[in-house]
């Protein structure tokens, strides 16, 4: 069984592929254009990870800039905040997917999230950069990418910042999609106790067997133009395995997993009609075909994380859905429907 749905799971990404890399062919989550300076470099006396500055939206939203020393440059982010802040709330750190918050797929401009946090006691951050990256510590700079220290800057660099300016209870959590949705398990093992709970939705777990590496070449080489090398090290090399969260899986324990999945076939938003597609033939296409090839993959990547956790005895639920694409209506749902548990372990319910 496991054999026919890597093999599919291979001819899915192989259509994945293709799409992707054809001229003109829209994509699942838009592709951003990545930066084409040079690498920035911190400053000779490295300054502290700071606020630089805030500036509100709305009542309820605040916009950041921090300054990175890991990566020496100010990083845009994103906080949704609760209407009562006279206690303090739990965090849920919110990753956008491959374009990294840079480009029009994003949770602001995709779903309802400001809408449905309204009224919730708990900060949500979101970072507005970090384009296929993996949001993981590069170990070279890439000549296109820049230099990418995502780890060490959420796990070490942020979280005091956010804990001291908005009063919070010292709880988190972090939710992640597609791209992120594999960097999330890497996160919570890199920093163990800083997370309560860990949600993926619709990621791909499986970074150093051939079709997990397929995957990320697909986002990292074909759509961000970056050497995967520069990531994590030769494809054959330790710093894949070590970022594998499939053969880490024993070092999750402590943390409850959330995964959600549809199989790639056509569902209840894959229809002319739906709020996204708008009766937009090409749109719809798109969605169908390459959402559903990689959703295929991602279907096949997230059942064996399942087998790993439950085989590690880390506490997980994993939603599988008959149908569904690769596609953020599909997302928000499942933010909806994971919330409630997620809200639980932070005290927020």
């Amino acid at each position: 069984m496991m054999r026919v749905s890597v093999v599919r799971g291979v001819a899915a990404l192989s259509v994945a592929v293709a799409a992707c890399s054809g001229a003109g062919t829209a994509s699942a989550e838009p592709t951003a254009t990545p930066s084409t300076e040079a690498p920035s470099t911190p400053a000779t006396a490295p300054l502290p990870s700071r606020i630089v500055s805030t500036a509100a939206v709305t009542s309820r939203e605040t916009s950041l800039e921090v300054y990175s020393a890991s990566m020496g440059r100010n990083i845009s982010l994103s906080v949704l905040h609760p209407e009562n802040d006279a206690r303090p709330a739990p965090v849920l750190y919110l990753l956008n997917g491959a374009g990294g918050g840079e480009d029009s797929a994003t949770w602001k401009a995709k779903t309802d999230y400001r809408k449905f946090f309204a009224g919730k006691h708990v900060n949500v951050v979101t970072p507005n950069s970090g384009a296929f990256s993996y949001y993981t510590d590069w170990q070279k700079d890439d000549p296109v990418l820049g230099r990418n220290k995502w780890q060490t800057f959420l796990t070490e660099e942020l979280p005091p910042l956010v804990d001291k300016a908005f009063d919070t209870t010292g709880a988190n959590a972090i939710a992640g999609i597609s791209m992120s949705g594999t960097s999330v398990f890497n996160l919570a093992i890199a920093a163990p106790k800083l997370y309560r709970s860990v949600a993926a939705y619709s990621g791909c777990a499986r970074t150093s067997d051939p079709l997990g590496q397929a995957y990320i070449r697909t986002v990292v080489g074909d759509r961000g133009r970056a050497d995967i090398t520069n990531m994590w090290g030769p494809l054959d090399g330790p710093g894949w395995k070590a970022n594998d969260p499939y053969l880490n899986a024993d070092k999750l324990k402590g943390v409850k997993v959330y995964m959600t999945t549809g199989t790639g076939l056509p569902g209840r938003y894959d229809v002319p009609s739906a709020r996204l597609i708008n009766g937009d033939p090409a749109v719809l296409l798109d969605q169908v075909l390459m959402g559903g090839a990689i959703e295929a993959v991602v279907n096949s990547c997230t059942q064996q994380m399942k087998q790993a956790l439950d085989k590690a005895g880390v506490e997980t639920k994993l939603t599988t859905r008959p149908t569904g694409t690769h596609s953020w209506e599909y997302w928000q749902r499942d933010l909806h429907t994971t919330w409630p548990s997620i809200a639980k372990d932070l005290g927020a319910a």
